[in-house]
């Protein structure tokens, strides 16, 4: 094997090992520490989930009224990620979704927040999000880092988390992880691959904004997508931004409709950048904003329809397409989500496409590679972590391969995958046995997508 980056320094300044192969697979990226009797204990949980996003409210919503006692944890100061935090205003693949899933639907309909399917308020989704958490009996903790590990042989038994409040531990029966770049597996040293299988190379980050100034009346039919659908306005989108002299890092521009002089656009991309360096992280931010701002501010010297046009917000998060992809118990491959693979403990249907944002900046926009997804399943074994026992994953850090995660990565499909490991938790943690011990009758009689 091909060594190209030898050490990292963890979190806590512990040494890290991290062996990347010729195509930049990574292995894994540990920082375990074996005493935490010098840390201050916060609590003892039987469910702790790790990340706020989609996958991670459905988890910890769904563990909590299975009767465990949760707690969600959250880097950010609100609950939803990419949602929320990287202003993404549409859900993909959520359409056959019941359970959790139709709920958040349902609220952000009833709560005028939701004015065409998918599309949304991410002001109001935040507070959905934690009015839904708070009446399940979620212990909610925002603006707080994971850091470290603890384990008992294979078993993890307690994290390490620093915020405001210092450096805390925190002990759970189960730990599942929804940090979208699979921060708490590599941190207990579970193996992992990021990257195409190739080049190591990963999709690209977009920045997204939301702009207020013109009106959809004005936008309809000509460049507004209700959907994100829409080739054609897409492609006028991206011509009247070519009237500036300069084309989009996002060859397929895209404006999405919130509320009739509130929307979000996708016009950027970032090439080349790790979801596991915070400088790449910070340098690529720095410029998408930069970039979306030149954009709005162009369109407005344009005048007409543009020109009271202006920035209301950027995302807090730059939105990561691909991170860490954790070995589990079963790994989802092209061939299955080519064959339309069906498996005895699946947990949700997934139908959307084969979605690969271009490698590389010549291309600027998304592929398929030829892929033509025909509808699959995730099985459960795809979210038990394989490397160590106790640890679960929802979201696009679960076992796969990089072209399956093209496809279930999307947020639809998040919800559903941590609804339905955090019954397995429930169960696990009342049991007193790991998630991979827990009978597949039990775990189908209550997931709104079983094989009953």
């Amino acid at each position: 094997m091909e060594r190209r980056q030898l050490i990292k320094i963890g979190a806590l300044g512990i040494l890290s090992s991290c062996v990347i192969d010729k195509n930049y697979t990574f292995h894994n990226q540990s920082n375990i520490i074996k005493e935490i009797n010098d840390i201050q204990i916060v609590d003892s949980y039987d469910v702790i989930v790790c990340g706020g996003g989609p996958a991670g409210i459905a988890a910890a919503i769904s563990s909590a009224r299975n009767g465990a006692k949760t707690c969600l944890i959250e880097l950010y100061g609100c609950l939803g990620g990419i949602w929320t935090t990287g202003l993404l205003s549409n859900i993909i693949d959520y359409q056959n979704k019941n359970g959790i899933m139709a709920e958040i639907i349902d609220r952000l309909i009833n709560s005028k927040a939701q004015i065409q399917a998918g599309n949304y308020d991410s002001e109001t989704m935040k507070l959905i999000l934690e009015q839904m958490c708070l009446e399940a009996g979620i212990h909610i903790r925002l603006y707080t880092r994971v850091v470290s590990a603890v384990k008992k042989g294979k078993r993890l038994v307690s994290i390490i988390t620093e915020s405001n409040s210092g450096r805390e531990g925190w002990k759970a029966n189960c730990f599942i992880d929804t940090t979208g770049n699979g921060d708490l597996a590599a941190r207990a040293n579970c193996n992992f691959e990021i990257g195409d299988p190739k080049s190591g190379k990963t999709q690209p980050m977009s920045l997204m904004g939301i702009i207020s100034g013109v009106n959809q009346k004005d936008l309809a039919g000509t460049f507004l997508d209700g959907c994100i659908s829409n080739s054609q306005n897409k492609e006028n989108l991206r011509i009247e931004i070519e009237k500036l002299g300069f084309s989009p890092s996002y060859a397929i521009p895209t404006l999405i409709a919130i509320r009739p002089d509130l929307m979000a656009i996708m016009a950027n991309h970032e090439y080349g950048v790790s979801a596991l360096d915070a400088q790449q992280l910070s340098d690529a931010t720095i410029h998408a904003r930069a970039e979306v701002n030149k954009i709005i501010d162009g369109l407005r010297s344009l005048g007409g329809i543009w020109k009271d046009i202006r920035i209301v917000a950027t995302g807090s998060q730059i939105g990561i397409r691909e991170g860490r992809r954790i070995k589990g118990q079963y790994y989802l491959t092209k061939e299955d989500i080519l064959n339309g693979a069906r498996f005895n403990d699946a947990v949700c249907l997934v139908t959307y496409m084969a979605d690969i944002h271009s490698l590389d900046h010549d291309k600027k926009g998304y592929t398929t590679d030829g892929i033509v997804v025909k509808a699959y399943e995730i099985p459960l074994r795809s979210l038990i972590a394989k490397d160590v026992d106790g640890l679960m994953m929802a979201g696009r850090c679960i076992s796969g391969d990089f072209f399956a995660h093209a496809s279930y990565r999307v947020t639809g499909n998040a919800v559903a995958m941590g609804e339905a490991i955090g019954v397995v938790a429930a169960l696990s943690s009342r049991k007193k046995c790991l998630p991979s011990e827990i009978r597949w009758d039990e775990v189908a009689c209550l997931l709104p997508y079983s094989k009953k």
